[in-house]
């Protein structure tokens, strides 16, 4: 087998591979891109985006700025007070008095406020809408969750993004070995390259 034949099987098999994840965040960026039309959808039936299910107050030690793991045990200690164990969480203070606890899944998302003055905890769950779980896997990534199932999802991320690098590696090589066809090839480049520069450099 030569080089040449390995590369294109590569382009190959790795296209067929990536195929859920180019679908997953191709079709994710119609969400993004056009957020206010759900938005707008949600409205026009009047539908409410956020349920309360908990209202208390809650007397617990609150942490200092500047400390991040003592503020993600202090979410950790508000998601158990509201009985939400098991989930992914981020944690960050939106005000002096005001400490957010934003807990998520692909299919369910739960926001936890926490008033420091009055020492009340508000628990809202997230009405399931398709955007929002198609955004969700778009966006999610990181490790800051150190249980297994949601870092081996990091972990696919970063490998897929190796592989995608790879597939557009195989790519070129096959475009390369066709010279009949490199002029097209450079004016694609040139094409895709001009007008990547151009929004960027204006947005």
């Amino acid at each position: 087998m030569t080089f040449a034949h390995l590369n294109r099987r590569t382009h190959l098999y790795l296209g067929l591979a990536l195929l859920p994840w180019f679908f997953m965040y191709g079709l994710s960026s119609f969400p993004f891109a056009h957020s206010q039309y759900f938005d707008a959808r949600d409205a026009a039936k009047k539908l409410p985006l956020w349920t309360m299910t908990m209202d208390r107050v809650v007397d617990t030690p609150v942490p200092g700025e500047g400390n991040d793991g003592a503020m993600r045990a202090f979410g950790a200690r508000l998601m158990n007070e509201a009985g939400l164990e098991g989930t992914s969480f981020g944690v960050y203070r939106q005000s002096a008095n005001q400490i957010n606890v934003y807990a998520y899944s692909f299919r369910k998302s739960t926001q936890l406020k926490y008033y420091v003055d009055t020492k009340r905890l508000t628990v809202e769950d997230r009405r399931f809408r398709w955007d929002h779980f198609l955004t969700g896997m778009h966006a999610r990534g990181g490790f800051e969750d150190e249980r297994l199932f949601v870092r081996s999802w990091s972990v696919i991320v970063d490998l897929v993004c190796v592989a995608m690098m790879l597939w557009i590696a195989t790519g070129l090589y096959m475009w390369w070995g066709l010279p009949g066809h490199r002029a097209w090839g450079w004016l694609a480049i040139a094409a895709g390259t001009a007008a990547f520069v151009v929004f960027t450099m204006r947005l």
